[in-house]
């Protein structure tokens, strides 16, 4: 279930992400759902999209952050 574009990206990640931000997780996920199709490249008998999401979310907190607000911001 990789994602074409940021507008096919899940709701709350839309909601919460900048667009640089979005950009990030889509590339991120799309690479770790290619990257990790066998379960045994996986941890913890994960599922497939477990892990792309866990991929995508490490991805964008190596450059974003949450403030003291809540809002995701560039580190």
């Amino acid at each position: 279930m990789p994602y074409n574009t940021i507008n096919d990206l899940p709701e709350n990640v839309r909601n919460n992400l900048p667009e640089h931000a979005q950009e990030i997780f889509k590339e991120a996920f799309n690479n770790a759902w290619d990257e990790y199709k066998q379960p045994k490249d996986r941890r913890d008998d994960a599922s497939r999209e477990v892990t792309s999401f866990k991929v995508a979310w490490a991805a964008v907190e190596q450059t974003y952050h949450k403030d003291n607000s809540g809002n995701w911001v560039k580190r």
